[in-house]
């Protein structure tokens, strides 16, 4: 019987559409932008200027900042600006405007390392943060973080989350088919950095051809195991993926760290493989672009800097009239007003809607039927959180345990009265916020 959480929903999985698309590597464009935000925590500085020459793989911006990565160049050529540019999210950030010179040349300092268990996990911590490496499945938190807990919170399992239960993305599905030994890999160097004994492979039970590979792969190693765990959405969310996989309760307010876990995605854990094992920092990342408003949906790896707009030709353009465009997952992406913006660390993929799938119906009155708290994975009152919000108490939010919503979607996914519950639980977590810093 395959493992589980309480609550979650079952949205229409649409991963045909992209599921049989072997990995391409896309061609690097001209032109890259580069954010100097790419990650939760603090932005990075900018190191260039315009003018400058870079190389593939040279640090052009970073910050001493702990909850931070710094950012490479993705290629070698010449800074052409460094200036506020927009982003998916719709802000403008500073960022590296770097023309493409097509050669390619490396940095000087990156270097293989043939045996990464010669090194201390100290100093593999440091080779992890001066890669960059942040978590790829769209949350963006520094890797080397989450590998830094404190003495007295001591890891004993590191969870590889192979779910990917968002709709329509198929880059980390196809990464296990494609490259499981990358993912494998990575587990253990994570095992040998947290001293952890245990390590787990979580996959969704609709992908069994990714459980059986893993299962090879895994047969001679006392201490990794593969789990299936129950096709629900959000089940790739820590929390719950913590839960279905070891019946550990991470308590209100607190991280995976506090009941003895790490979990990566499944992505993280390659690069993390490649990056100590190569040298190469992270400048690229696997990207689904699907949706029934492309004309070729496939999956990706996307020199990071490369613009929606390059990609999307490279799909054979537009299928029909596009209604919508979001970046990461339906469930948790967010919708797009340009396509101008450049493909980041976080960016899991760049889903397009043709117009007649994107009507947005008007909001009715809540009439309290309940089904948004059967489903809140995080066993809140969505419902009640929307109410505070919309009559402006927004001081009671803080009671209500707004700060534990993962804002995964699920609410707004089944309310009958089609409210936007999931908009106004981000503003009440915003305003909890912004009265803290103050």
């Amino acid at each position: 019987m395959s493992l589980t959480f309480s609550g979650g929903v079952h949205p229409p999985a649409k991963k045909e559409l992209a599921k049989g698309a072997q990995i391409e590597k896309m061609p690097v464009p001209g032109e890259l932008i580069i954010p100097m935000s790419q990650h939760i925590g603090a932005p990075c500085t900018p190191l260039v200027k315009k003018g400058d020459k870079v190389l593939m793989g040279q640090v052009i911006g970073d910050t001493e900042a702990f909850v931070s990565a710094p950012i490479h160049s993705s290629v070698s050529g010449e800074v052409t600006a460094v200036e506020p540019r927009p982003n998916s999210l719709g802000k403008k950030i500073l960022s590296v405007v770097i023309k493409n010179d097509g050669e390619y040349k490396h940095f000087s300092e990156i270097a293989e390392c043939p045996d990464c268990y010669s090194i201390t996990p100290e100093e593999l911590r440091k080779k992890i943060r001066s890669s960059g490496i942040v978590g790829l499945g769209g949350a963006t938190f520094p890797t080397h973080v989450k590998l830094s807990p404190p003495k007295d919170f001591p890891i004993d399992t590191v969870i590889i989350n192979g779910a990917e239960c968002e709709p329509y993305l198929t880059a980390d599905y196809r990464l296990m088919l494609e490259d499981p030994v990358s993912v494998v890999e990575g587990l253990k160097l994570l095992l040998y950095i947290l001293n952890a004994n245990s390590g787990i492979i979580a996959i969704e039970d609709n992908k069994q051809n990714c459980i059986d590979i893993f299962e090879d792969q895994t047969a001679s190693i006392d201490n990794i195991k593969v789990l299936p765990v129950k096709t629900k959405y959000p089940q790739g969310a820590e929390k719950q993926l913590i839960y279905s996989c070891l019946k550990r309760k991470v308590p209100a307010g607190g991280l995976p760290m506090n009941v003895g876990v790490v979990v990566h995605n499944a992505l993280t854990s390659s690069k993390i493989y490649y990056s100590l094992k190569y040298g190469m920092p992270l400048i690229s990342r696997i990207v689904t672009v699907s949706g029934e408003g492309i004309q070729h949906p496939k999956n990706l790896e996307v020199t990071i800097g490369t613009l929606f707009s390059d990609i999307i030709r490279f799909c054979g353009g537009f299928k029909g009239v596009p209604g919508k465009i979001i970046a990461g997952g339906p469930m948790m992406g967010f919708a797009q007003s340009a396509l101008d913006v450049p493909v980041t660390k976080g960016t899991s993929g760049i889903l397009v809607f043709p117009e007649e799938m994107t009507h947005i119906p008007e909001e009715d009155v809540c009439f309290r039927c309940g089904k948004c708290v059967d489903v809140c994975p995080m066993k809140l009152m969505p419902y009640q959180l929307g109410q505070i919000a919309e009559f402006g108490d927004y001081e009671k939010a803080e009671e209500w345990n707004a700060m534990d919503c993962i804002e995964c979607g699920s609410c707004s996914y089944v309310c009958p009265a089609k409210r936007r519950l999931v908009h106004y639980i981000k503003l009440l977590k915003a305003d909890i916020l912004s009265r803290k810093r103050k």
